[in-house]
């Protein structure tokens, strides 16, 4: 990968950006696609909207990746300042407790940790149990709330994890023989800020490698998808697409614990196809189109199936009258914690096989996918 797409894929992971509090992201985002976009522009709940003309108007295809990140808002600030939170996003219990926050004030981000009452004070009983959100806090190291406000912080202010994205390079071995090298990605926000990032640089692409393209493509860095696919209904709404390739994060299922046949992909393992998650059953002849694609441009994938979770293309497919979608994801490790995993190769094969697909989506293979 060029070195000034890693880098923005750093910038735009260590900014913070929870749902509801994206305008940051979304301005980096912008900037970075401006140079390649023919137009720029953003709906009312916050999603960026940026445009890349082909050959034709029509068809108008969609590549949503959404800008939020799972992250807490202050709800309460305790008499003797400590921080109640709500979740934004879904964040396991076990997760939580002593993780790094910043909290992002109106006098600037504060340093925070997630506690609860010590192990040695709980009963036994307690002590065998998860710790639920409810009797967590964060500590910024006051010792009342006159002091907490005085550091800035207000009800409705927002935190999100303190973690840096940094990568690491190490061999690869199959059946005991070294096979290459893996570059991998460790940090947070992977989901979305990974599917975002592969909308942007594939624009990117068909603009500084003049890539002919038969359609419109219409890049979009939604908001609060991890509230409710809230952006994606309205950007398809103000984008009225034709074909939607909503690009996420998917699950890695290489991790102990986890049955193969519940996630089906890996690090290494390709783009990540999907035939179902709870939100989405893709259009059929769309889900064909996408495989024989990524058959004959030898990118590697894998097919997958979600039981729970769900992407844009959950909102974006019933907009309007409908709009056939798919979703393309990125196999990454220990989504929605503080630190997430991914192989950058993966990265790199989903831009390549969303730019091939966008080379082939003229106006009679789209119309094709609805024909009955």
């Amino acid at each position: 990968m060029r070195k000034q797409s890693l880098q923005f894929f750093e910038n735009i992971c260590n900014a913070p950006g929870p749902s509801g509090f994206e305008r940051e992201v979304a301005r980096m985002v912008k900037e970075y696609v401006q140079p390649h976009c023919d137009e720029v522009s953003a709906d009312k709940l916050g999603s960026l909207i940026f445009t890349k003309h082909g050959a034709s108007k029509k068809p108008v295809v969609l590549l949503p990746g959404h800008s939020d990140e799972i992250g807490f808002l202050i709800h309460a600030i305790h008499e003797s300042g400590y921080l109640k939170f709500y979740q934004l996003g879904g964040w396991p219990d076990q997760v939580l407790l002593g993780q790094r926050l910043t909290i992002l004030t109106k006098k600037g981000p504060l340093f925070g940790v997630i506690a609860a009452k010590p192990p040695h004070l709980m009963k036994a009983d307690e002590r065998s149990k998860v710790v639920t959100k409810d009797q967590m806090f964060i500590d910024i190291g006051c010792s009342n709330a006159d002091e907490a406000k005085d550091m800035g912080v207000r009800v409705g202010d927002c935190a999100v994890p303190d973690s840096t994205f940094h990568t690491i390079t190490r061999n690869v071995f199959k059946d005991g023989k070294k096979k290459g090298k893996a570059t991998l990605a460790v940090g947070k926000a992977f989901d979305n800020r990974a599917g975002m990032f592969v909308a942007a640089e594939a624009i990117r692409r068909l603009h500084t490698e003049k890539i002919k393209h038969p359609n419109t493509v219409v890049g979009a860095a939604t908001s609060q998808e991890e509230v409710g696919l809230r952006g994606a209904a309205t950007a398809g709404y103000k984008t009225q697409p034709d074909v939607c390739l909503a690009l996420d994060v998917d699950i890695a299922g290489d991790v102990p614990g986890i049955d193969r046949s519940q996630c089906a992909n890996g690090l290494g393992g390709g783009v990540s196809i999907c035939a179902y998650d709870a939100s989405l059953i893709p259009n059929q002849a769309l889900k064909e189109f996408v495989l024989d694609t990524a058959e004959k441009c030898k990118i590697p994938y894998t097919i997958t199936c979600t039981a729970g979770g769900g992407t844009d293309g959950g909102a974006v497919h019933k907009v309007r009258e409908g709009c056939p979608s798919i979703y393309l994801g990125v196999p990454t490790r220990h989504i929605h914690s503080h630190v997430g995993i991914l192989d950058m190769q993966d990265l790199e094969n989903l831009i390549e096989l969303v730019v091939q697909l966008i080379k082939r989506l003229d106006a009679k293979t789209v119309e094709s996918f609805t024909a009955i």
